[in-house]
């Protein structure tokens, strides 16, 4: 966490956020007579110049790298003033950069002196910045507009001033943004390792042999997993992937089972398949709504109308009372007590009024009721109605691609620990289109304790929230498969259904506890 001097923004980036002076001192370094003071090689006492190229070495590039094999190189000063001389931490900035925004150099540990001119700026940290912290300073540095409007440009470049500069406000601390910018650094870092590690192989192909066919097999023995990654990370960009692979397991299964059908000549299952998983997916996402409005003393007209049918009515809810409970979710009374990036949120801005996916849900909602009550057209759909409904699915599935980063948690034992005050619990990660996963445990400290054989859903910082008992889980008793099952009502009798399948029965479940959340 950030020193407590940094947190000045009450935890979150905003226009407010501290000025980069007071975060900063902004050094702008001595114009530098080269020709003076150029030494001829590195001799004791001669100070390293750093310029623009040598943002990228290691020694400024890597805090961690103590050695200096690539200084040789460079260019060396027989001496330097103390306001060009740089200290480990600095960061430096051209005063001058492109399109792309300024790139920005970390001076690392050092064991000579080095020293820049007047073409960087030197930004040392007064106070202490957290790494993360920096991060973000350093993404918002180089990709802010505000940045730009401070700049005079000419002939497409951009020249900021250092009084400029110390007065441009900068993001406060935020969690949730740093830490998905550390995220998506080591994720760079892994790709340009595995890069590296294909062009090393690809260099060295004759490095055993001068045999071609040799050269051919180890090639092909020594880069199959190279080319595995390569395949796997294609398969992302494939939508349908990531619903089989990273969404949770019913709606993952219900998309298998979409894909089956739709590679089939059968018209009629392929379209019920793609109308059963819309409504799969509009119901998860609504009776998770629905747990998190519990919770959080949320309500809204739709929500209301949920408990009452269940509660009292001869019939439960439908694909209609799904949509509304997520239409209704942006304009909900009680979400201003919510965390900034709690789930609720996203869920809100899932099925916004008069969006393409409310535009996709609604005419998947029209033909659900058509076919359900036989007033199609023909006997069965026709190849466009299909191929219609199916876009209409897949476009609901990709603006729920939220769902992919979240994980539906079964959790299967908890120890409590009375010295450390925490629990340690046992859960299966129910992602992917099937429900036989291994078995994982972690640590939680919190003042809510976890309960054994409940589903939860842990968020992207592996937050859990309890799903019961909106949402339950248990072998199926039709099929003997695990199954997600809720609440539903049939002929005013009170059952459970599951949402990989529709097979219900009688509930098993705690009624007292529907009742502790107006269910019944």
């Amino acid at each position: 966490m950030p020193d407590a001097a940094m947190d000045l923004t009450g935890g979150h980036a905003s226009a407010s956020g501290p000025l980069l002076s007071d975060l900063f001192q902004v050094i702008v370094p001595r114009p530098l007579r080269l020709a003076a003071l150029t030494a001829s090689r590195r001799t004791d006492g001669c100070v390293r110049f750093l310029r623009f190229p040598d943002l990228d070495s290691t020694l400024i590039g890597d805090p961690d790298h103590s050695g200096d094999s690539d200084l040789d190189d460079g260019q060396w000063l027989t001496s330097a003033p103390s306001e060009n001389l740089v200290q480990a931490g600095d960061a430096l900035m051209p005063i001058i950069f492109g399109r792309r925004g300024p790139r920005l150099g970390f001076v690392g540990r050092i064991r000579i002196p080095a020293a820049v001119g007047h073409a960087l700026l030197i930004l040392r940290p007064v106070v202490p910045i957290d790494p993360s912290h920096l991060r973000l300073i350093t993404a918002f540095l180089r990709s802010s507009p505000q940045l730009r409007v401070l700049c005079t440009t000419l002939h497409g470049a951009s020249r900021i001033r250092a009084s400029a500069l110390r007065s441009l406000r900068v993001p406060g601390w935020d969690d949730a943004l740093s830490a998905a910018l550390g995220e998506l650094d080591s994720a760079g870092r892994q790709m340009a390792c595995w890069h590296q590690e294909a062009e090393s192989l690809a260099d060295n192909v004759f490095g055993d042999s001068e045999d071609p066919a040799q050269a051919r097999r180890t090639i092909i023995r020594a880069g199959q997993l190279i080319r595995l990654r390569a395949d796997a990370a294609a398969q992302l960009d494939d939508p349908g992937y990531i619903a089989r692979t990273r969404f949770p397991y019913p709606l993952a299964q219900r998309w298998r089972e979409v894909e089956a059908r739709m590679s089939t000549d059968d018209r009629d299952r392929a379209y019920k398949a793609v109308l059963d998983a819309a409504e799969a997916l509009l119901g998860f996402c609504a009776l998770l709504v629905a747990s998190f409005a519990h919770e959080a003393g949320i309500t809204s007209k739709a929500l209301r109308s949920l408990k009452n049918k269940i509660a009292a009515q001869p019939g439960g809810p439908g694909f209609g009372d799904w949509t509304r409970i997520l239409r209704q979710a942006a304009s909900a009374t009680g979400t201003a007590g919510l965390d900034a990036e709690h789930p609720f949120h996203e869920l809100a801005a899932f099925l916004v009024v008069g969006s393409d996916a409310d535009q996709a849900a609604a005419r998947l909602a029209g033909r659900r009721n058509n076919h359900a009550h036989g007033r199609a057209n023909k006997p069965l759909p026709s190849g466009e109605d299909l191929a219609k409904a199916f876009a209409d699915l897949a476009l609901l599935f990709e603006r729920a691609r939220f769902l992919a980063d979240w994980s539906l948690v079964h959790v299967t034992s908890v120890n409590w620990d009375r010295l450390s005050a925490s629990e340690t619990v046992g859960y299966r990660r129910l992602m992917g289109d099937h429900p036989v996963v291994p078995t994982e445990t972690m640590v939680i400290t919190s003042a809510d304790r976890i309960e054994a054989g409940s589903l939860y859903l842990a968020d992207r910082d592996q937050k859990l929230y309890p799903l019961r008992p909106f949402l339950t889980c248990e072998i199926c008793e039709t099929c003997s498969s695990w199954s997600i099952f809720h609440a539903d009502k049939e002929n005013g009798q009170l059952i459970q259904r599951s949402l990989e399948h529709g097979h219900n029965y009688p509930y098993r479940g705690n009624e007292a506890a529907l009742r502790l959340v107006g269910l019944r």
